[in-house]
């Protein structure tokens, strides 16, 4: 299974030109054996086939390549919103180890979760914290604070920069992952990334390896600080989203 495991990761990293040691495909490896097993007794992810962890978990994660050219040569600080089992965070964290990682997620138990997987993968320079984008991103502990925020969580555009945005330095980036088309969504977003400090900068489109499945980044520039009324209190980034 290992041998199995190994042969398509490569073949996948290669389109993404991405080139690891044999210990940290080994990583991989453990990650996902891990992630099976926990999610034996809690619902961390719908995709568990291995073939699929690959493509859908692993290569989609570390796309990021795509829309951040540098990204094997600056240290930067990272949060990932919405992390749940680890993505994209954990993948970006085990091949460019010097890249700052903070996981956020509301949900205690999948904190506890990534946890286990730092501690057995042996990963530093890696934090999980439990909370809500809508407090965390008002904490001064956190909010300005980051080079890049990434989120794969499932939300409108709008929603999502609302959680997100708040999160970055001035001059740096929030970079959604999103399948499908999304231009219809990324106009509809776009005056609220605005009231929020940020601009759509670039998208960055390709096909998942070896599918048919289309996805994006999204490349939003921090130009301003955020206004202090954002992020609103819990909920009402979902119920009733910036226009």
């Amino acid at each position: 299974m290992r041998e199995i495991f190994k042969k398509q990761f490569q073949e996948e990293l290669d389109l993404l030109e991405i080139k690891l040691e044999d210990n940290q495909i080994d990583q991989f490896y453990d990650y996902f054996e891990i992630l099976v097993e926990w999610n034996k007794v809690m619902n961390l992810t719908t995709i568990i086939e291995m073939e699929e962890v690959i493509t859908k978990h692993f290569a989609d994660s570390l796309s990021l390549v795509k829309a951040v050219k540098d990204l094997s040569e600056k240290e930067y600080k990272i949060i990932d919103v919405g992390t749940g089992a680890g993505f994209p965070g954990i993948p970006l964290k085990i091949v460019f180890p010097q890249l700052n990682i903070t996981l956020m997620d509301s949900l205690n138990k999948k904190v506890k979760f990534l946890n286990e997987v730092i501690d057995k993968l042996g990963l530093d320079g890696i934090q999980a914290i439990h909370g809500r984008a809508e407090d965390m991103g008002r904490d001064v502990k956190y909010r300005g604070q980051y080079d890049l925020c990434l989120s794969r969580a499932v939300a409108n555009l709008s929603t999502l920069s609302e959680y997100c945005v708040p999160f970055v330095k001035v001059g740096g980036s929030f970079i959604p992952y999103k399948s499908g088309k999304i231009e219809e969504e990324l106009g509809a977003a776009k005056h609220a990334v605005f009231l929020l400090g940020g601009k759509v900068e670039g998208l960055e489109t390709f096909l998942l390896p070896g599918t048919d499945a289309e996805r994006s980044l999204v490349l939003i520039r921090k130009n301003s600080e955020t206004s202090g009324k954002y992020p609103r209190k819990a909920g009402l980034p979902s119920k009733e989203p910036l226009k």
